[in-house]
């Protein structure tokens, strides 16, 4: 004997398993929006760390760059200064030469007085120098470091853009392409934090002037 189908209870449990497939569905989408809400969350954090550091360094470049200005400018000053005092000690063993010999004692007191004062402000350039090198290193490291945090907002950035699209899709295999560019971003930033001598060459030189 044949039994016969009831098409109300067939309809019936077609809408239970279309109900049970789109709540299992919703499940699934609010569970991943709210893994991406918490990841965009932590990168943000991690983002405004590193702008913090990032805006100090860029202070702390500022004031190596003008230590490094003001050296150099010295630097010249002085060496102008010891130009015109080995000009002066020269004119004055010319003027020598044509003087009575009871005034020569004199002029020698005076070519002696400009070469030591010529010799004090060599030694004061040399000093200056070595101040404007190590002013100039100070930026160069500084500025490094400062292209990591550069690089790694950059990265941060598109994982982010990833994640917000992730949430409005509900693709998830989008969520994971997020974490490549968000791995390297938080490399580049803990690079950065922690002084790590790391970065990307070729990255800098693309996103640099």
């Amino acid at each position: 004997m044949e039994m016969e189908v009831d098409p109300l209870e067939t309809m019936e449990h077609a809408e239970k398993v279309s109900e049970t497939k789109h709540g299992a569905e919703k499940h699934r989408h609010i569970r991943l929006s709210s893994i991406v809400a918490i990841t965009i969350a932590l990168l943000a954090t991690f983002m405004g760390v590193c702008k913090v550091k990032s805006d100090n360094i860029a202070r702390a470049m500022q004031v190596a760059q003008a230590d490094r200005i003001d050296n150099w400018n010295w630097y010249q000053a002085r060496n102008i200064r010891k130009e015109v005092l080995d000009a002066s000690a020269a004119q004055v063993k010319t003027q020598a030469l044509s003087a009575p010999p009871e005034a020569r004692e004199g002029y020698e007191k005076q070519v002696a007085a400009f070469e030591k004062a010529a010799k004090s402000q060599e030694a004061k350039m040399d000093g200056i120098s070595e101040e404007a090198k190590k002013a100039g290193e100070r930026y160069e490291m500084l500025n490094f470091h400062h292209d990591q945090f550069d690089i790694a907002e950059t990265g941060l950035t598109i994982a982010i853009s990833i994640l917000a699209i992730t949430a409005l899709t509900g693709i998830v295999w989008l969520y994971y392409l997020a974490l490549i560019p968000a791995l390297f971003g938080i490399l580049m930033g803990l690079a950065g934090l922690f002084y790590w001598p790391f970065t990307v060459n070729a990255l800098v030189k693309f996103l640099g002037a």
